[in-house]
């Protein structure tokens, strides 16, 4: 049966990146036989300034009646000014929250090309193998209540809730256990337990959890703790679980280990393994239609999209292979060049994976 595949560009450079993607995804039908069928909407503020919101409501049902959807990024100046409740990112987090997109997989992994793009010494990130697992539809980002108040005393005050359910946090335990067990069964949960209540439950859910996994190693982390030790020593850590905001935060900063944001995928699934597949980086205004982005985070997002939801390791292998064949190739867009490389434009670097395919 042929899959739904639902292509979201976005903003910024979002169609320049998805489009690279798509070009080596229709490579694969032709040359694999991959079975599915593309089509393309708007989310962001590309769908606010031809609908006046950030996502239609017809383009809601289409995303739930897809099998996956690959999203390019959301968001730029443009939109700053827009009031909050329909600003693009309010698209992105209803497509998490409607479609019940609890779990965010960030894998970041070091190329060994790219061992001297990252900004540590080689000899600290060679070898990096870090999944990130961030629960994606709770904690301070959806709390109610929420807003900008005004005071008795005429000072404004803004205000926010973090709350997590137990069950909440069970279900993202287990998606991070079920990883740690495929790789090396070893697990760091991230909280605030020392000061907040809500992680202070994080963790004695997370124990209780860790009970049906014995072979798993488990730790308990602060989160400044963690933020200095992704520096310190990433190597250390293999799956970390945590919650919404500080995932957020820690995924970011283990990005640049690698190299460069560019080169991160990530994956939002549901807990049929249906999910919404886009790179780690932002929609970078700055460069977009200048073919300067670097599309292999999207390509990876799309190869992370054939393993987990579409059933297709032997191509995700693939696409992940073809990438790894092009950085030997010493190809290398702006965020990742270095002195003696080559230096190519977004289209040329997914012409080049196409190629390597």
């Amino acid at each position: 049966m042929t899959q739904q595949v639902l292509i979201l560009p976005g903003d910024g450079i979002g169609p320049e990146i998805t489009a690279e993607a798509v070009k080596v995804l229709e490579a694969l039908k032709i040359s694999d036989g991959l079975d599915i069928h593309m089509t393309e909407d708007l989310v962001g503020g590309a769908a606010y300034d031809a609908h006046g919101l950030p996502l239609s409501d017809e383009t809601m049902a289409q995303a739930q009646a897809a099998d996956a959807i690959l999203l390019g990024a959301v968001g730029g100046y443009k939109w700053e000014s827009l009031d909050i409740s329909v600003r693009p990112e309010k698209g992105l987090l209803r497509l998490r929250s409607e479609m019940k997109l609890f779990a965010n997989l960030r894998p970041a992994f070091l190329y060994p090309q790219l061992a001297d793009a990252s900004t540590l010494k080689p000899e600290v990130v060679a070898g990096l193998d870090i999944l990130i697992v961030r629960e994606l539809t709770g904690g301070i980002y959806f709390g109610q209540p929420r807003g900008i108040r005004v005071l008795d005393n005429g000072e404004r005050q803004g205000f926010n809730t973090y709350v997590y359910s137990e069950s909440e946090i069970k279900r993202i335990a287990h998606v991070a256990f079920k990883a740690a067990m495929k790789r090396n069964k070893k697990l760091t949960s991230v909280d605030k337990a020392n000061v907040l209540e809500v992680t202070e439950l994080w963790r004695e859910v997370v124990d209780t959890v860790a009970k049906e996994y014995p072979e798993v190693e488990v730790k308990h982390m602060y989160v400044d703790n963690a933020a200095m030790q992704l520096i310190l020593n990433p190597k250390q850590f293999d799956v970390m679980v945590t919650g919404n905001m500080f995932g957020d935060i820690l995924s970011d900063e283990a990005s640049m280990l690698t190299g460069s944001i560019g080169m991160l995928a990530s994956a939002s699934l549901d807990e049929n393994n249906k999910g919404m597949y886009e790179p780690s980086h932002g929609s970078a205004p700055d460069i977009a239609g200048k073919n300067l982005a670097n599309p292999l985070a999207t390509i990876l997002s799309a190869a992370m999209m054939l393993r987990y939801t579409l059933g297709h390791e032997e191509l995700a292998v693939k696409i992940e292979n073809a990438v790894s064949k092009v950085l030997d190739q010493g190809l290398r867009t702006g965020d990742i060049y270095s002195e003696g490389m080559t230096k190519v434009g977004c289209r040329e670097m997914g012409d080049a994976v196409v190629a390597a395919l």
